[in-house]
């Protein structure tokens, strides 16, 4: 039974969610400010965080960016909710890292729909044997892909999109498997955050960033020998 962390100020909200939740077999912590929900998601450590973006005390943002710094919820999977429906602020979102966002008033069906699409892609990165490609290797226990033996600092995102290029290295990925693989669905607010995604690959891979190739019209692909 996965545990679920709800940070949202709307009671109303944060209550229904917490019924469907538990409709479903999934068990709910409730946090109704950013600061409390940032302390339960340390103490916790939830299969999937919900984090509403406008929060008192500590905004989602910045509560998603605590987050990304500490060791234990660094690679928990975090769908963000607002009402903000604009594709800029959605685009924002996913460059931030997050693994969903989706957009008030939304339906408890979509809401779990999402929930479970996520978990599912961050289950299946786990499952995998230990993967190596070339000079990087995935350890899938602890999340942890190294480069030449030397640990790189990937988020959970970061993470599944090199690994998805490493699964099919020195074949062009087409864009729209890797946002399906990675994000779980394919539109254009996604295809723009796949673009950032690879270029903050590119800068953390370092010596090994010609690597990964732009395919023209096709996609990206990561070479395992490099001229």
């Amino acid at each position: 039974m996965s545990l679920i962390l709800v940070i949202e100020d709307e009671t109303d909200i944060a209550d229904l969610i917490a019924l469907h939740l538990q409709r479903e077999g999934f068990t709910s912590l409730l946090a109704y400010d950013g600061i409390s929900g940032l302390a339960l998601a340390k103490s916790a450590a939830p299969a999937l965080i919900l984090l509403d973006l406008m929060l008192p005390g500590m905004d989602g943002v910045r509560v998603f960016k605590e987050l990304r710094r500490e060791r234990r919820t660094l690679h928990t999977p975090v769908i963000m909710l607002t009402a903000r429906a604009q594709t800029e602020d959605r685009v924002a979102g996913l460059e931030l890292g997050a693994d969903d966002y989706i957009t008030k008033p939304f339906s408890p069906k979509e809401l779990l729909l999402r929930i479970k699409s996520v978990l599912k892609r961050s289950d299946a990165s786990t499952q995998r044997e230990t993967l190596s490609v070339g000079p990087f290797r995935f350890d899938a226990v602890a999340l942890q892909c190294y480069s030449t033996n030397e640990p790189l600092d990937l988020t959970l995102t970061e993470y599944k999109l090199l690994q998805h290029l490493c699964e099919h290295a020195d074949q062009p990925c087409d864009r729209n498997d890797l946002l399906r693989s990675v994000w779980g669905y394919s539109d254009a607010a996604n295809s723009r955050t796949l673009d950032t995604h690879i270029k903050r690959l590119r800068v953390k891979l370092g010596p090994h960033a010609e690597s990964l190739e732009t395919a023209r019209g096709t996609g990206y692909l990561l070479r395992t020998a490099v001229a």
